[in-house]
Protein backbone atom coordinates (compact mmCIF):
# COMPACT_ATOMS: atom_id res chain seq x y z
CA UNK A 1 0.00 0.00 0.00
CA UNK A 2 1.11 3.61 -0.81
CA UNK A 3 1.43 6.02 1.60
CA UNK A 4 0.91 9.76 1.54
CA UNK A 5 4.13 11.81 1.95
CA UNK A 6 3.29 14.71 4.75
CA UNK A 7 5.59 17.92 4.20
CA UNK A 8 5.56 20.35 7.10
CA UNK A 9 7.89 22.80 7.96
CA UNK A 10 11.10 21.16 6.71
CA UNK A 11 9.99 17.67 7.18
CA UNK A 12 9.16 15.05 5.17
CA UNK A 13 7.80 12.36 6.82
CA UNK A 14 4.43 9.65 6.22
CA UNK A 15 2.51 9.20 9.52
CA UNK A 16 -0.53 6.39 9.80
CA UNK A 17 -2.14 5.19 12.47
CA UNK A 18 -3.06 6.03 15.99
CA UNK A 19 -0.81 4.72 19.67
CA UNK A 20 2.31 4.95 20.72
CA UNK A 21 4.43 6.01 18.01
CA UNK A 22 7.06 4.17 16.08
CA UNK A 23 9.57 6.26 14.41
CA UNK A 24 11.31 4.26 11.59
CA UNK A 25 14.74 5.09 10.45
CA UNK A 26 15.57 4.28 6.90
CA UNK A 27 18.88 3.35 5.53
CA UNK A 28 21.61 4.37 3.17
CA UNK A 29 20.11 3.74 0.00
CA UNK A 30 16.58 2.80 1.50
CA UNK A 31 13.27 4.10 0.54
CA UNK A 32 10.30 4.54 2.85
CA UNK A 33 8.03 2.37 0.98
CA UNK A 34 11.24 -0.32 2.12
CA UNK A 35 9.03 -0.19 5.67
CA UNK A 36 5.65 -0.80 3.35
CA UNK A 37 4.62 -3.91 5.35
CA UNK A 38 5.94 -2.91 9.04
CA UNK A 39 3.73 0.50 8.13
CA UNK A 40 0.67 -1.56 7.41
CA UNK A 41 0.87 -4.00 10.20
CA UNK A 42 1.76 -1.88 13.09
CA UNK A 43 -0.12 1.16 12.10
CA UNK A 44 -3.60 -0.48 12.34
CA UNK A 45 -2.00 -2.37 15.48
CA UNK A 46 -2.64 -0.04 17.94
CA UNK A 47 0.37 2.08 17.09
CA UNK A 48 1.40 5.62 15.04
CA UNK A 49 4.02 4.61 12.48
CA UNK A 50 5.78 7.61 11.56
CA UNK A 51 8.76 7.63 8.78
CA UNK A 52 10.80 10.66 8.42
CA UNK A 53 12.88 11.22 5.08
CA UNK A 54 16.09 11.23 6.70
CA UNK A 55 18.29 14.02 5.66
CA UNK A 56 21.20 12.13 4.46
CA UNK A 57 21.49 14.08 0.80
CA UNK A 58 20.49 17.40 2.30
CA UNK A 59 22.79 18.19 5.03
CA UNK A 60 25.89 20.39 4.28
CA UNK A 61 28.96 17.67 3.73
CA UNK A 62 30.25 18.89 7.19
CA UNK A 63 26.81 17.58 8.92
CA UNK A 64 26.58 14.76 6.75
CA UNK A 65 27.27 12.19 10.08
CA UNK A 66 26.23 9.87 12.34
CA UNK A 67 25.72 12.85 15.06
CA UNK A 68 24.05 15.49 13.29
CA UNK A 69 21.39 12.95 11.91
CA UNK A 70 20.46 11.45 15.76
CA UNK A 71 20.20 15.46 16.43
CA UNK A 72 18.06 15.64 13.50
CA UNK A 73 15.87 12.82 15.40
CA UNK A 74 15.55 14.36 18.42
CA UNK A 75 14.39 17.91 16.66
CA UNK A 76 12.05 16.06 14.77
CA UNK A 77 10.24 13.97 17.91
CA UNK A 78 10.41 17.82 19.71
CA UNK A 79 8.61 18.86 16.47
CA UNK A 80 5.53 16.35 16.56
CA UNK A 81 5.70 16.69 20.45
CA UNK A 82 6.06 13.46 21.37
CA UNK A 83 6.98 12.52 25.13
CA UNK A 84 7.99 8.58 24.37
CA UNK A 85 8.87 7.09 21.27
CA UNK A 86 10.05 3.76 19.78
CA UNK A 87 12.80 3.60 17.03
CA UNK A 88 12.84 1.34 14.97
CA UNK A 89 15.96 1.48 12.14
CA UNK A 90 17.75 -0.65 9.59
CA UNK A 91 20.99 -0.67 8.74
CA UNK A 92 22.52 3.28 8.74
CA UNK A 93 18.67 3.88 10.53
CA UNK A 94 19.98 1.67 13.31
CA UNK A 95 23.09 3.35 13.58
CA UNK A 96 21.01 6.90 13.92
CA UNK A 97 18.71 5.07 16.51
CA UNK A 98 21.29 3.58 18.83
CA UNK A 99 23.36 7.30 18.63
CA UNK A 100 20.33 9.00 18.74
CA UNK A 101 19.37 6.56 22.02
CA UNK A 102 22.76 7.18 23.55
CA UNK A 103 22.90 10.97 23.35
CA UNK A 104 18.94 11.76 23.95
CA UNK A 105 17.45 8.51 26.14
CA UNK A 106 14.82 10.00 28.09
CA UNK A 107 12.44 9.85 25.16
CA UNK A 108 13.36 6.71 23.69
CA UNK A 109 10.98 3.78 25.69
CA UNK A 110 12.50 0.65 23.40
CA UNK A 111 14.61 0.22 20.67
CA UNK A 112 15.00 -1.90 17.59
CA UNK A 113 17.41 -2.83 15.57
CA UNK A 114 17.96 -4.97 12.29
CA UNK A 115 21.03 -5.29 9.91
CA UNK A 116 22.59 -2.00 11.87
CA UNK A 117 25.36 -0.32 11.37
CA UNK A 118 27.42 0.94 14.40
CA UNK A 119 29.96 -2.12 15.22
CA UNK A 120 31.34 -3.25 11.90
CA UNK A 121 33.36 -1.19 10.01
CA UNK A 122 32.57 -2.49 6.24
CA UNK A 123 29.14 -1.65 6.84
CA UNK A 124 28.62 1.41 3.96
CA UNK A 125 30.41 3.02 1.15
CA UNK A 126 32.34 0.27 -0.47
CA UNK A 127 32.10 -1.36 -3.85
CA UNK A 128 31.26 1.47 -5.92
CA UNK A 129 34.59 2.15 -7.61
CA UNK A 130 32.78 1.31 -10.75
CA UNK A 131 29.72 3.15 -10.20
CA UNK A 132 28.82 3.74 -14.23
CA UNK A 133 28.45 0.23 -14.34
CA UNK A 134 24.98 -0.89 -13.98
CA UNK A 135 25.77 -4.64 -13.86
CA UNK A 136 28.39 -4.16 -11.03
CA UNK A 137 25.32 -2.24 -9.40
CA UNK A 138 22.73 -4.40 -9.70
CA UNK A 139 24.90 -7.75 -8.37
CA UNK A 140 25.53 -5.32 -5.46
CA UNK A 141 21.78 -4.48 -4.73
CA UNK A 142 20.96 -8.28 -5.04
CA UNK A 143 23.68 -8.82 -2.55
CA UNK A 144 21.85 -7.40 -0.10
CA UNK A 145 19.27 -9.90 -0.05
CA UNK A 146 19.20 -13.79 -0.02
CA UNK A 147 16.67 -14.05 -2.97
CA UNK A 148 18.41 -11.77 -5.57
CA UNK A 149 14.76 -11.42 -6.86
CA UNK A 150 13.91 -8.76 -3.86
CA UNK A 151 15.92 -6.23 -5.49
CA UNK A 152 13.59 -5.12 -8.09
CA UNK A 153 14.92 -3.14 -11.15
CA UNK A 154 13.38 -0.31 -9.37
CA UNK A 155 15.73 -0.51 -6.39
CA UNK A 156 18.47 -1.17 -8.76
CA UNK A 157 17.74 1.78 -10.61
CA UNK A 158 17.56 3.64 -7.22
CA UNK A 159 20.60 2.64 -6.10
CA UNK A 160 22.27 3.59 -9.63
CA UNK A 161 21.13 7.06 -9.61
CA UNK A 162 22.32 7.54 -6.01
CA UNK A 163 25.97 6.59 -6.74
CA UNK A 164 26.54 8.12 -9.99
CA UNK A 165 25.23 11.62 -8.61
CA UNK A 166 28.47 13.02 -7.38
CA UNK A 167 27.29 14.94 -4.76
CA UNK A 168 24.97 12.02 -3.34
CA UNK A 169 28.38 9.87 -4.57
CA UNK A 170 30.58 12.37 -1.82
CA UNK A 171 28.19 12.16 1.00
CA UNK A 172 27.81 8.42 0.85
CA UNK A 173 31.21 8.04 1.68
CA UNK A 174 31.38 10.72 4.39
CA UNK A 175 29.12 8.69 6.04
CA UNK A 176 30.62 5.71 5.76
CA UNK A 177 33.63 7.02 7.19
CA UNK A 178 31.56 8.74 10.13
CA UNK A 179 29.96 5.24 10.94
CA UNK A 180 33.06 4.25 11.21
CA UNK A 181 34.04 6.89 13.31
CA UNK A 182 31.17 6.77 15.66
CA UNK A 183 32.03 2.98 16.52
CA UNK A 184 29.15 2.29 19.78
CA UNK A 185 31.31 -0.57 20.97
CA UNK A 186 32.11 0.98 24.19
CA UNK A 187 29.23 3.12 24.24
CA UNK A 188 26.67 0.17 24.69
CA UNK A 189 27.21 -1.58 27.66
CA UNK A 190 26.10 1.96 29.10
CA UNK A 191 22.54 1.77 27.09
CA UNK A 192 20.02 0.08 29.07
CA UNK A 193 17.34 0.65 26.56
CA UNK A 194 15.40 -2.32 26.22
CA UNK A 195 16.48 -3.11 22.55
CA UNK A 196 14.99 -5.97 20.26
CA UNK A 197 17.07 -7.02 17.72
CA UNK A 198 16.12 -9.03 14.81
CA UNK A 199 18.61 -10.00 11.91
CA UNK A 200 18.96 -12.31 8.48
CA UNK A 201 21.07 -15.38 9.44
CA UNK A 202 22.28 -14.76 6.13
CA UNK A 203 23.10 -10.90 5.80
CA UNK A 204 26.25 -10.78 4.26
CA UNK A 205 26.63 -6.99 4.95
CA UNK A 206 26.38 -7.00 8.64
CA UNK A 207 27.15 -10.71 9.73
CA UNK A 208 25.25 -12.35 12.02
CA UNK A 209 28.42 -12.22 14.01
CA UNK A 210 27.75 -8.71 14.25
CA UNK A 211 23.91 -9.01 15.43
CA UNK A 212 25.61 -11.14 18.25
CA UNK A 213 27.91 -8.40 19.30
CA UNK A 214 25.14 -6.11 19.65
CA UNK A 215 23.38 -8.52 22.45
CA UNK A 216 26.42 -9.36 24.01
CA UNK A 217 27.32 -5.61 24.57
CA UNK A 218 23.78 -4.31 25.53
CA UNK A 219 22.45 -4.49 28.73
CA UNK A 220 18.66 -5.72 27.73
CA UNK A 221 18.63 -7.04 24.68
CA UNK A 222 16.71 -9.61 23.16
CA UNK A 223 18.29 -11.11 19.83
CA UNK A 224 15.85 -12.88 16.82
CA UNK A 225 16.91 -14.73 13.41
CA UNK A 226 15.12 -15.18 10.20
CA UNK A 227 16.30 -17.52 7.71
CA UNK A 228 17.26 -17.41 4.81
CA UNK A 229 17.43 -13.75 5.04
CA UNK A 230 19.52 -10.73 3.99
CA UNK A 231 20.65 -7.64 5.43
CA UNK A 232 16.41 -6.18 5.02
CA UNK A 233 14.68 -8.49 6.77
CA UNK A 234 11.56 -6.04 6.95
CA UNK A 235 11.46 -6.32 3.02
CA UNK A 236 12.65 -10.30 2.34
CA UNK A 237 10.35 -11.42 4.93
CA UNK A 238 8.09 -9.13 6.17
CA UNK A 239 5.63 -11.61 8.06
CA UNK A 240 8.00 -13.22 10.21
CA UNK A 241 8.97 -9.51 10.75
CA UNK A 242 6.39 -8.56 12.24
CA UNK A 243 5.81 -11.37 13.79
CA UNK A 244 8.26 -11.33 16.13
CA UNK A 245 8.18 -7.83 16.61
CA UNK A 246 5.11 -7.66 17.49
CA UNK A 247 5.45 -10.43 19.84
CA UNK A 248 8.17 -8.76 21.69
CA UNK A 249 6.02 -5.54 21.82
CA UNK A 250 3.85 -7.33 24.35
CA UNK A 251 5.86 -9.86 25.76
CA UNK A 252 7.74 -5.73 26.94
CA UNK A 253 3.85 -4.35 27.10
CA UNK A 254 4.85 -1.62 24.86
Amino acid sequence: MAHLLKKEKEYRYIEVGEGTPIIVLHGLMGGLSNFDSVTDFFGTNGYKVIIPELPIYTMSLLKTNVKSFATYLKEFIEFKGFDEVILLGNSLGGHIGLYHTKLFPEKVKALIITGSSGLYESAMGSGYTKRSDYEVIKKKAQDVFYDPKVATKEIVDEVYETVNDRNKLVKTLAIAKSAIRHNMAKDLPKMHTPTCIIWGKNDTVTPPEVAKEFHSLLPDSDLFWIDKCGHAAMMEHPDEFNTILNSWLESRKF
